[in-house]
């Protein structure tokens, strides 16, 4: 998957666009007046919600994107437009007399004490100035996307017209549904309903086989190619109609520590209209896509991923990292407050001194990093028909081990550079060498981590089993 394959993506969003604020502060009594807690702010921020967080995440993503909807005459419209033109986002927004929908939260110890919703129906007249700007910009060639972003605030009046708008131009239709009546997104391409929206349209579900049934009824009813199902811890649910046969594909989650959910439905539907646009198959955006989710859910409040994030995370087809991904991936970890550990060496013959090196050093940290040198990179220091086997399946090798989280090649005879990358808290070396005298121990002293030997077992080397070979 060629993440720069995203930058020639063009998708067109339209939906319910919303501010949100944030207060966030301290509380350390409660109001004498009555039993509420009583809020001392320090912190105001505001961020983009609703279909502009859609626009916000596909930009992001390196996708050009134009964002539709209606706002008010008011300084939140004022504000949203700003935000759209820092990161790049191309809109036509039309301007109501009913006030821009804004969402309010206070928060103390990031925990909401209080949301305050402000929003009121749009009209007939607002949706008639935004379906001119959809239909202008829908016909465009280079759009090829359709992201129906529906929060149920009232922007979206008619979407059946939409839907058919885009059909007769043979766009690729994606919506992120919202309420208990589906037939209005009928005829389009994937819809993305989380599990309880699901389960509100087609009755609940006691087991798995449940799940298929009436999602394959739910196809046939709307008439759509695609329904991906979000179910949190579980992962993601695609059942994909495959020449009038529906088929069933599960994907289990990428995320590792979830702080907040919020607008991960939008990263969601974002990543697989990104990777859509940009010519990826429907498995490889959605794999794009549960990715991206399993970063953002471990950020505050509704955020965004970038391709340097996600590009480490990615199967790759080589079984190791370059520099530059590791750099990326450890930038990633620290944000989770994950102790890295790193170690590195030939691994030209894998034995058992290495395995049991390996997870001692996986007990160091929560991440074990492993720095692997290239074929030239081994020949320089070991000689002449060395290694016995290739980069790829020396790193094939390592990377299957459960103690082994990542695997990145380094070029020059000493890993210097990848330590400089990666900053690990702990470096780990055999017994057999000094603490003071392993390469990185400076650069790793001097940021606040540690060097560390793990006892080698005796007998035990790729030199020895080689010349017994012989």
């Amino acid at each position: 998957m060629n993440l720069k394959m995203l930058s020639k993506g063009n998708v067109v969003v339209f939906g319910d666009i919303i501010l949100d604020r944030y207060i966030s502060g301290s509380v350390d009594r409660v109001s004498p007046e009555a039993p509420v807690p009583v809020l001392k702010p320090s912190k105001e921020e505001i961020r983009l919600g609703g279909a502009a967080n859609v626009a916000l995440n596909l930009s992001s993503l390196g996708t050009s994107v134009t964002l539709i909807g209606v706002t008010g005459r008011d300084n939140s419209s004022k504000q949203i437009k700003a935000l759209l033109k820092q990161n790049n986002i191309k809109n036509v927004i039309s301007l109501s007399k009913n006030p821009t929908i804004t969402k309010l939260r206070l928060l103390a110890a990031q925990q909401q004490l209080i949301r305050i919703d402000e929003e009121e129906e749009f009209t007939d007249e607002d949706w008639t100035s935004t379906l001119s700007n959809y239909k202008k910009h829908i016909n465009l060639k280079r759009n090829n996307v359709l992201i129906i972003s529906d929060y149920g605030k009232g922007t979206l009046k008619n979407i059946p017209a939409l839907i058919r708008e885009a059909k007769k131009l043979n766009k690729i239709i994606l919506i992120d549904p919202k309420g208990d009546d589906f037939t209005k997104y009928k005829s389009a391409n994937i819809i993305t309903p989380n599990f309880l929206e699901f389960e509100r349209v087609v009755g609940s579900m006691k087991r798995e086989a449940d799940v298929t049934k009436k999602g394959k009824e739910l196809i046939k009813s709307l008439k759509l190619d695609s329904l991906l199902i979000t179910r949190g811890s579980k992962g993601m649910t695609l059942l994909e109609n495959v020449n009038g046969r529906v088929a069933r594909s599960d994907f289990s989650t990428e995320a590792k520590d979830v702080f907040d959910v919020s607008g991960a439905g939008d990263t969601v539907i974002a990543s697989i209209g990104a990777g859509l646009a940009g010519g990826f198959s429907l498995s490889d955006s959605i794999k794009l896509a549960n990715i991206a989710a399993g970063i953002v859910v471990g950020k505050s409040g509704t955020a965004t991923v970038s391709q340097p994030e996600i590009s480490p995370l990615l199967n790759q087809a080589e079984p190791f990292l370059s520099i530059d991904e590791s750099e990326s991936y450890s930038n990633v970890l620290r944000k989770r407050n994950k102790k890295i550990v790193f170690t590195n060496g030939c691994f030209d013959i894998l034995h058992a001194g290495h395995i049991r090196y390996l997870e001692a050093a996986k007990q160091l940290g929560d991440e074990l990093i492993v720095g692997i040198n290239s074929d030239e990179s081994v020949k320089a220091l070991k000689g002449k028909g060395r290694p016995l086997n290739t980069l790829v399946h020396r790193a094939e090798v390592l990377a299957s081990l459960k103690c082994v989280d990542k695997v990145v090649v380094f070029e020059d005879k000493t890993p210097i550079k990848l330590i400089k990358a990666i900053k690990p808290n702990i470096l780990v070396k055999g017994g057999d060498y000094k603490v003071k005298e392993i390469v990185g121990y400076e650069v790793v002293t001097e940021s606040g981590g540690r060097v560390v030997t793990v006892p080698l077992v005796d007998g035990l080397s790729t030199t020895n089993i080689i010349s017994k070979m012989r």
